[in-house]
Formats: C-alpha cells, sequence, structure tokens
C-alpha cells in the first residue's frame, strides 16, 4: 500500500494570494503547499481522495494518467473544484470514473456539476455517482470510513489496512469524536488534518492534533492542510520524532 501527498495546503495554498508566504521560508520547496489531496495505490488500484482546483497540476507532476476511483471526502471548493479535469482520465478509461462519497455530498455534486454526469449530445458521462455506505475494497487494502464534524457539516475520514498494515487520513475536521477514535487507534501512519497552532472553528490545530496521536498510540504522524502560518523547519523542529510535517510530493510505503 503507497500513499502519496498530492497536496497539503489549505484552501488557499502557500503561497497564498495577498499575503504570500506568511510565517513560510520561500527558500525551502516543502513550503510550497497545493490543495490537499492523497493518491492511494493498492494491489495495482489507484484510489484519488478529493479533486480540488491544483488537480491538474497535482496528476502532472505526479506522472498520474489512470485512476480507477475518486472518493470525495466533502463538498467544499477546494476538495471538490477540480472535478472537470478528470474528464480526460474518463475519455481515456472509455468510460466515466467512479465517485464515491457519501449520498448528501453526491445530491449537492450533481446539482453543482450537473454536466459531469449526464450523457450530452457531445460528450459522455465523466463521474458516476457511488454512494458510500458500507466498507470498500481497493486492490487489496480495507477502507472504512467515519464522520467527523467539519463546523456545520461532516467530512469523511478513512482508514486503509493491508497485510497488517494501516493507515488513517483525517482531514477537515475540528474535534474528535468516540467513533472516530475507535477508527484511529492504533494506526502505523495517521495523515492529519492540522491548520495552524491557534485553534480554528472549523479545523483542527497543532496541540490538540499532538495530544489526539499520543492517545490514539500512532506510529507515525503527518500534519496535513497547513497554512502559511506553519514553516516547514520550524514546525519540523517542535515535533516529536514521531511526527512531521507533510510536503507535497511526499511518498508512504506501508509494507
Amino acid at each position: 500500500m503507497k500513499i502519496r501527498i498530492l497536496g497539503c495546503g489549505t484552501s488557499t495554498g502557500v503561497p497564498r494570494l495577498g499575503t504570500g508566504w506568511g510565517a513560510c521560508d520561500p527558500e525551502e520547496p516543502r513550503n510550497r503547499r497545493l490543495r490537499s489531496s492523497i493518491l492511494l495505490e493498492s494491489g495495482g488500484e489507484t484510489l484519488l481522495v478529493d479533486c480540488g482546483p491544483d488537480l491538474r497540476e497535482q496528476l502532472l507532476t505526479a506522472g498520474v494518467e489512470s485512476i480507477d476511483r475518486v472518493l470525495v471526502t466533502h463538498d467544499h471548493a477546494d476538495h471538490c473544484h477540480g472535478i472537470d479535469d478528470l474528464r480526460p482520465i474518463a475519455q481515456a478509461k472509455g468510460g466515466p470514473v467512479p465517485l464515491l462519497a457519501r449520498a448528501d455530498v453526491l445530491d449537492r455534486l450533481e446539482q453543482r456539476f450537473r454536466y459531469i454526469f449526464i450523457d450530452t449530445r457531445f460528450y459522455r458521462p465523466v463521474m458516476q455517482a457511488t454512494p458510500i455506505q458500507g466498507d470498500l475494497s481497493v486492490g487489496e487494502a480495507i477502507l472504512r470510513f467515519v464522520d467527523q464534524p467539519h463546523g456545520g457539516i461532516t467530512s469523511l475520514g478513512m482508514r486503509a489496512d493491508e497485510g497488517g498494515y494501516s493507515a488513517g487520513y483525517a482531514i477537515d475536521f475540528h474535534e474528535m469524536t468516540d467513533e472516530m477514535f475507535g477508527m484511529y487507534r492504533g494506526l502505523d501512519l495517521w495523515i492529519c488534518d492540522c491548520l495552524r497552532r491557534a485553534p480554528h472553528p472549523t479545523h483542527a490545530h497543532l496541540d490538540a492534533v499532538i495530544g489526539w496521536a499520543k492517545d490514539l498510540g500512532v506510529g507515525q504522524l503527518l500534519l496535513t492542510h497547513l497554512d502559511n502560518s506553519m514553516d516547514y523547519k520550524t514546525l519540523s523542529a517542535e515535533l516529536p520524532d514521531w511526527a512531521a510535517p507533510a510536503y507535497d510530493g511526499q511518498e508512504v510505503v506501508l509494507a
């Protein structure tokens, strides 16, 4: 099972329009962050998690030409507004790419991007809406899901298990529920939302994430969805040896 960090930035990315690099050193390449997304590969299958507005650049950089399925954690713009960039993926595939999400998220995506899901006179459907209800297999990995509080909505967190190894992806949430704790307990790798140091009403912050990771007993923690206050080297120096900021293009193999 391999996970690639396609992007680890917040909704505005780093540098940010208007305020630029903030506290981040522009000479450190790991501070340049596209919108948050990952690619999970297992057993010859590829799952894209979220398709934000940087998707084309992310997939070209990663050398990705084919995707088997796409999962959308929630329908905020930074997690789904690159959906049109999946058109050439579907054309190369010769048919629509399954798009997985909770049913209510799919309903809103089908309203917002109706042309992506329908057969028109000129274009075939790009995506096939597929509600997530239970567990999911991707190659040899088994994925389980949990709904996470994200302000007034929920986002979808996931855990992937394969061959005795486990990884979790917890993006866009602000508090830990009992269901989430049970899902993420004992992970080998936890990729977790960590917007900034100060508390935020819809995102996790540094002290909370470190505390949760200790309580969960995770083996390795990678911080993602980072804003321009989170300089890579400064943050790395503050963290315990089992934790680190994620960076765009990072790959982790669990085997």
